[in-house]
């Protein structure tokens, strides 16, 4: 055996879990994305086929697991989230049956119709093999803690599948409130955003799930957050003082459902310090690999991964192993 077949055998196999894609459908009907994609970065993100999958190859990822753009369907009407869902669950299909070893799918959900989000869900699943869902975020100022939306939640238990819960810009009235100030117009853009606003939107938004009971009512459902948990972690020991079961009238304290039943991934997050404070609080088990592609580069999030001072084993379920486990890979 060669040197290289013999380097290319031992080499890690990693499954990335939120890569993102986009189509003109998309753009047209909401406006310039939530995470900055003029021009090159968009025409990336449209591509889900050679050119995608060259990239995957030049930095050495294995699998994609492929989610509509930010700000997704949940900001539209129904009629329109639900026309969007479908055919952009239908553009993944149709990439994940052209390349079935490289490309994986979670669907888009029409949230504001949650009973038709939950036969879609039912629908990908069934139908296309998709691996759950990617929520982003609220639905026009509504959090998944209202059950309103609980009928998805039932669903993706019963299905056996995750929901990827992705941030989006807070809601217009967070917005003028706690974000514009005494800077310029561009500083509270991002402030707002990818800066600080869309982690600590998502961090309150799993607390806010996970402290109106709903993990309770569907204990084997499974979240998903990105980012190295949104300030989660940091928090955790905290949470736990201050949010007793004596309070919360939960079943379980606070920091075991962030424990139990949320994963977290890197996403772009190539920092070690609060990496070392994720593992040290939820354990190696609950972390999955992901690069935020086509916004994070896919070679620094493996150089990324490939440092991490943790075991080969820890390595390996981080870039691979929980991914399958979870999803089913």
């Amino acid at each position: 055996m060669s040197e290289a077949a013999e380097v290319s055998k031992k080499r890690m196999r990693t499954i990335t879990v939120e890569e993102h894609f986009m189509t003109s459908a998309f753009l047209n009907a909401t406006g310039d994305p939530a995470t900055p994609a003029a021009g090159r970065l968009q025409d990336i993100a449209a591509d889900l086929g050679e050119r995608r999958i060259a990239d995957m190859d030049a930095a050495g990822i294995d699998v994609q697991v492929l989610s509509l753009n930010s700000p997704g369907v949940e900001q539209l009407d129904a009629t329109e989230a639900i026309k969007l869902a479908r055919d952009s669950n239908d553009i993944v299909a149709d990439a994940v049956q052209r390349h079935p070893t490289r490309f994986a799918g979670f669907a888009s959900l029409p949230t504001m119709s949650p009973e038709t989000a939950a036969e879609e869900l039912e629908r990908t699943v069934r139908k296309h093999g998709f691996k759950g869902a990617c929520i982003n975020g609220h639905t026009r100022g509504r959090y998944l803690d209202d059950k309103f939306f609980w009928p998805i939640l039932e669903r993706a238990e019963a299905l056996q599948v995750p929901l990827y819960l992705h941030p989006t810009p807070p809601p217009r009235a967070i917005v003028e409130a706690y974000y514009k100030g005494n800077y310029a117009p561009e500083v509270a853009k991002i402030l707002s955003t990818s800066g600080w606003g869309w982690h600590i939107e998502t961090a309150t938004h799993t607390l806010r799930l996970i402290l109106s009971g709903a993990f309770d009512q569907y204990p084997r459902l499974q979240l998903i957050i990105g980012h190295l948990g949104e300030a989660l972690p940091f928090m955790l020991p905290r949470i736990d003082r201050n949010l007793p079961m004596a309070v919360t009238k939960l079943r379980r304290p606070t920091g075991v459902y962030l424990r139990e039943n949320v994963y977290y991934t890197i996403s772009g997050f190539n920092f070690t310090p609060p990496f070392l404070d994720l593992f040290s609080e939820v354990g190696a088990h609950r972390i999955i690999f992901s690069a935020d592609y086509p916004y994070g580069s896919l070679t620094e999030a493996l150089q990324f991964l490939e440092q991490l001072p943790v075991s080969p084993a820890d390595k390996e379920r981080i870039a691979h192993g929980n991914a399958e486990l979870l999803l089913r890979l």
